[in-house]
């Protein structure tokens, strides 16, 4: 097989991911609210939908790809988004739950396992100190901090409250360690890149999605609640005064790294609302359903614009490359014999 070109960027599983987290908040709202689930369950078919045919594509161009798997995976900005991969398998197999409970089981626990097995491998690669500081970015938290937590949540929705609990404690321990040192990287290096600014965004899903983990594991509000709640609303603090810097990016593919993170807060805000009920909570909830849907549903617009923007670009280029070579003159046959 002829190989050409380079592998897609990992960046692009966040599609599927900032999907599932949409799909995620219509399903908790709907319940909430007593609306009917249409919205919802198409939301996670378009989720499905896109979770398989990128890893298709991704499979597909690298097989077509000079670039060997293991090199992506290993790439300081590339790697850990790989993560996201079984983190959306675990989203998927719990609604999956819901309609046939054995093959919703079996895919959130394989997704588990798969997520382990690239955590640990990727963790023993980051120790073997070919990693810099200056490397760091908000998707670190994916392969140990997003895949536990995820990973708990969704094992006690499936009834594994055992396996719940342990993907917490891995995803808690991972925070608050990855979260130290990104924090010190942030502080004392340079700052990033602007393709990898909208990961910074990250830093506010840890919190929120635990807090909906531990609902889903204990089924009311204590002190761990409460705490995970107040981080939360810190993390939300940060965001807003990081606003006038993500004002000045040009829209790309990575801003597929805000959808996730701001739907886990709206769905655990949300989820807030639902327990505590204070007058009319029912219309800051269609609000921030709203809000969420609205912004997740621009980044998929513009995606799609910039994707034929780009479609468009190639052919033009390709139409001149070839205008180009018409316009070559073609040499003459001699007529004398050697």
């Amino acid at each position: 097989m002829t190989t050409t070109g380079t592998r897609i960027p990992l960046n692009t599983l966040a599609i599927p991911f900032g999907l599932s987290g949409l799909a995620a908040v219509w399903t908790g709202a709907s319940a909430d609210l007593e609306w009917p689930g249409g919205i919802a369950d198409a939301l996670w078919v378009l989720a499905a939908i896109a979770w398989v045919w990128m890893i298709v594509a991704h499979a597909v161009r690298g097989a077509r790809s000079a670039d060997s798997l293991v090199g992506q995976l290993r790439h300081p900005a590339q790697g850990p988004i790989a993560a996201l991969v079984p983190t959306v398998g675990m989203l998927l197999g719990a609604t999956l739950y819901r309609l046939i409970p054995v093959a919703g089981v079996v895919l959130v626990v394989a997704s588990i396992v798969v997520a382990a097995l690239f955590a640990g491998w990727l963790l023993a690669f980051w120790t073997s100190g070919s990693l810099q500081a200056d490397a760091m970015h908000g998707g670190y938290f994916l392969p140990t901090v997003a895949a536990g937590l995820v990973g708990a949540a969704t094992a006690a929705d499936v009834g594994l409250t055992a396996l719940a609990v342990g993907a917490f404690a891995v995803g808690i321990l991972f925070w608050v360690a990855i979260f130290a040192a990104l924090i010190a990287r942030l502080a004392t290096r340079p700052a990033l890149p602007a393709p990898l600014t909208p990961t910074l965004a990250i830093i506010v899903a840890p919190p929120a999605v635990a807090g909906t983990a531990w609902f889903a594991i204990d089924g009311h509000a204590g002190t761990v609640e409460y705490a995970l709640a107040a981080l939360t609303v810190v993390m939300v603090v940060m965001q807003l005064f990081l606003i006038p810097r993500y004002r000045t990016l040009r829209f790309s593919l990575g801003f597929w790294s805000f959808t996730f993170p701001f739907a886990a807060v709206s769905g655990y805000a949300i989820e807030w609302l639902h327990l505590v009920r204070p007058f009319g909570w029912q219309a800051p909830v269609i609000a921030i359903l709203a809000g969420i849907t609205v912004l997740i549903g621009a980044i998929g617009i513009n995606s799609i614009r910039l994707y034929f923007a780009r479609s468009r670009q190639g052919h033009a280029r390709l139409a001149t490359a070839n205008a180009g070579a018409k316009r070559e003159p073609i040499p003459a046959l001699s007529t004398q014999s050697n």
